[in-house]
């Protein structure tokens, strides 16, 4: 029990160091802190929603496979149900937690903080999830899904190409910030399954891959976070809501 906890504390660290280094980073900004407050809160709790639409898709999909598909091959079943009652599930989900945060919790907002409200909001789910996934799980594992924090990467990527999005008007990022973290989510999920495994070993490496790929991101995320300080483009204000968030 007690190597249990100890991995279990571990495991969230690095993702509970990134939500307080984030939300540091404008500390004379209450409002700024308020919304990242929030941010915190809806990552946390948007594992409730999401549990209801993988639900709903899981059983859609059942419902279709036997109606339609079945004898749908097992690989092709896992693909689906890994793509779309995992991945996209939670990447829907958690942008339309953005979406709310900026629509009602922030009176003005830069590109810089949008990349921050989704990264938070990433690494608060991420922490919930690994709370849960703890249950049944190995100390190892934990610790390496502490450490690769792919939700964390997904949301930097999502609230990047969504403020490139607020920033140019162009509703192309607006799409491109659910479908490129939905991809990588869909791989990264669908490499892990054992039926993929069992049909070649060396399929392992895509995980493994995308394990990197995940660390990556976060690197990124803070490298963009360091160098973007002092750059006009992502932090001039992108909209500013007619009533303040305190109102």
């Amino acid at each position: 029990m007690i190597i249990f906890l100890i991995s279990l504390f571990v495991s969230i660290i690095p993702a509970v160091l990134i939500i307080l280094w984030l939300k540091k980073r404008k500390k004379d900004d209450p409002l700024y802190e308020k919304s990242c407050n929030f941010a915190i809160k809806t990552g946390a709790i948007s594992v409730l929603p999401i549990i209801v639409v993988s639900g709903v898709l899981f059983v859609a999909i059942v419902i279709l496979r036997l109606a339609l598909f079945p004898n749908m091959n097992q690989l092709v079943y896992k693909a689906i149900y890994s793509f779309i009652v995992l991945a996209f599930a939670e990447e829907i989900v958690k942008f339309f937690c953005l979406k709310i945060l900026l629509k009602n919790k922030f009176s003005e907002y830069s590109w810089a903080d949008v990349v921050a409200f989704m990264a938070i909001i990433g690494a608060s789910f991420g922490v919930a999830e690994d709370i849960i996934y703890a249950i049944g799980s190995t100390p190892i594992m934990m610790i390496v899904r502490g450490i690769t924090m792919g939700h964390i990467g997904y949301g930097f990527i999502m609230g990047w190409l969504y403020g490139k999005r607020l920033y140019t008007g162009k509703k192309i990022f607006g799409v491109l910030a659910v479908l490129i973290p939905f991809i990588l989510h869909g791989i990264y999920d669908y490499s892990l399954t054992q039926e993929l495994i069992e049909l070649n070993d060396n399929i392992a490496i895509v995980g493994v891959s995308m394990a990197f790929v995940d660390i990556v991101l976060v690197i990124l995320m803070i490298r963009f976070f360091i160098r973007t300080r002092k750059k006009e483009q992502y932090n001039k204000p992108l909209i500013i809501l007619d009533s303040p968030a305190d109102s």
